[in-house]
């Protein structure tokens, strides 16, 4: 990510901060713009494009999106075009997640962050529903309504919201780290971080409120575990937050013993 693109995304994030009137209806209409900037590069380049001038693009954003999205809506789109972003795709990418927030925004009191997470671990658990969802020959429409079909009644319209509009428009992205990447911003949106804990066995009660304490205290933020069981690491655990990876793993030890002893 360029710097411009990281300044950019700031303010956009600042302009959703000061916003009045985002709910879930607004969310969906920005997913609606991202989706759309997506599939034409041209409209995306020219929003883009930082020789035009701010007052051109935001007319091309009043020209296009004005009479079908809201004002709130369109307000957030013009913020966002405003800015000096290192890419077109950096532009696609940051109304996506202005989407993101704003769902998070919408749905106080709805565990968002666990609902994706147990879709995720229903992904990894059915190769062919991973195929048909990340396929690129696959209907994005039809990819939608798998997802309804799937989550509707189940959980929260945010989380279907959430998932259902990053799997109809991929762009050659991986689903589960879309997903992961929309729980990371749910949970920054909220003022917390998340974790992926990985043990042979389930941790108790006790363990996860210490664990949640010790990495809070950490990374200075409430942590969220999403806890997964997984024999092979044999005892200890494995923890992810974004990007850092903390291995206590027994697997991992012994994996470390048997390449020095190689040595």
């Amino acid at each position: 990510m360029g710097s411009a693109t990281t300044q950019a995304l700031r303010k956009t994030t600042a302009a959703l901060d000061a916003a009045v009137g985002v709910d879930l209806s607004v969310a969906g209409e920005l997913f609606t713009a991202a989706r759309t900037l997506g599939d034409s590069a041209p409209l995306a380049a020219a929003l883009a494009d930082s020789s035009a001038s701010v007052e051109g693009r935001a007319q091309v954003v009043a020209d296009v999106f004005g009479k079908a999205l809201a004002p709130t809506t369109v307000s957030l789109l013009t913020s966002a075009v405003a800015q000096r972003w290192s890419s077109a795709d950096d532009l696609v990418d940051s109304i996506e997640a202005l989407a993101v927030r704003a769902t998070a925004r919408s749905a106080e009191g709805s565990d968002v962050e666990g609902e994706i997470f147990g879709f995720t671990r229903m992904i990894a658990a059915n190769p062919e529903l991973e195929l048909a969802l990340g396929s690129r020959l696959g209907d994005a429409s039809a990819k939608r309504a798998l997802v309804r079909s799937l989550l509707d009644g189940r959980v929260s319209a945010a989380t279907v919201l959430i998932v259902s509009s990053l799997v109809e428009q991929p762009r050659e992205r991986r689903i589960r780290e879309l997903l992961s990447n929309a729980m990371d911003l749910v949970a920054d949106e909220r003022g917390r971080k998340v974790a992926t804990v990985v043990s042979a066995v389930p941790l108790s009660a006790a363990q996860s409120e210490r664990l949640a304490a010790a990495l809070g205290k950490r990374y200075g933020a409430a942590v969220t575990l999403n806890t997964v069981v997984d024999p092979s690491v044999v005892g200890g655990v494995r923890v992810q937050i974004a990007d850092d990876v903390i291995d206590a793993s027994v697997s991992s030890r012994l994996a470390d013993l048997r390449q020095r002893l190689a040595g």
